[in-house]
């Protein structure tokens, strides 16, 4: 006689682990993002803070991070110790003709990439990637002869023309617009546009994140330059800001002013923090929508 056999059981599962709160990951990421921007922004607030000093206080020992009097008269003093106005002045021209020249030439080498077809376009634009594997010093004796032989040696010009021309800016607007959908161009062509205007009223507009991506990052290279304009320039008229503060440390006959110094490199380091801040909102959507494609 058969016993009937009873209903089969599913095996017990282990229970799932307790989930961790989200909250307690996002504090940790926080924390963690906060103590390395502290440690980041430190050397910012140590050349803040000694700008307001006096020089007895800059070499006292033990060093102290807070000055004993908020010394604001140091700012003027550094303002008129050098040229420093004219320094500033140099520096904005050519950094603003360098980031206006790579903006252009970039953009429109990124349409002609992207969007034109012509023979050998693709080996071309691995050719104009190519060169950024030579380095800037291998180039400085050509630049210099070629400057040389067009009358622009010590002159702004010069700083600014060799730096009209970034393949990876090239490259930056190339992938960008790759991402653009035909059919926007193409409905403008179907209506009679020409390849300038669909480029000038269709793809830059749309070209404002990557534009001003590449636009900061040119801006804040262009202002930083020390090597080509210590080789390019010779009298002081002409002199950026980084060449303007190494020649106002070097001239001290006793002691490094290092008060007025770091009051200087202050002055120096605001014209950067405005043109981030300004464009952070387009920088971040810039390289958050800018992929490899193509």
């Amino acid at each position: 006689m058969s016993q009937a056999a009873g209903p089969a059981t599913a095996p017990d599962t282990p229970a799932a682990p307790p989930r961790r709160p989200r909250w307690l990951g996002d504090a940790l990421a926080w924390a963690v993002l906060s103590v390395l921007g502290l440690f980041w922004l430190l050397p910012f607030l140590w050349m803040v803070a000694n700008s307001l000093k006096s020089l007895a206080e800059i070499y006292s020992f033990p060093p102290t991070f807070f000055p004993d009097q908020l010394r604001w008269w140091n700012y003027p003093d550094a303002w008129t110790a050098v040229p420093f106005a004219r320094f500033f002045t140099n520096s904005v021209i050519v950094s603003l003709g360098t980031t206006a020249g790579v903006l252009l030439t970039s953009a429109m080498a990124g349409y002609s990439f992207a969007r034109l077809r012509y023979p050998g376009r693709d080996k071309l634009f691995i050719a104009y990637l190519a060169t950024m594997m030579v380095p800037f010093p291998v180039l400085i004796i050509p630049l210099f002869i070629l400057m040389g032989q067009l009358g622009l040696i010590d002159t702004l010009i010069g700083l600014i023309l060799p730096a009209a021309f970034s393949a990876w800016g090239t490259f930056l607007m190339r992938q960008f617009m790759l991402s653009i959908p035909r059919e926007l161009e193409e409905a403008a062509r179907v209506d009679g546009a020409s390849y300038w205007r669909v480029f000038v009223q269709i793809m830059l507009p749309l070209c404002t994140p990557v534009l001003a991506t590449l636009g900061i990052f040119t801006f804040l290279g262009s202002w930083n330059q020390f090597l080509w304009p210590l080789i390019m320039i010779s009298s002081v008229q002409n002199k950026t800001l980084p060449l303007g503060l190494t020649m106002f440390q070097a001239q001290a006959t006793v002691e490094t002013p290092w008060h007025l110094v770091m009051a200087a490199a202050t002055f120096s380091i605001l014209p950067v923090l405005v043109v981030f801040v300004l464009g952070q909102r387009y920088y971040v959507r810039g390289i958050a929508t800018t992929g490899v494609k193509g």
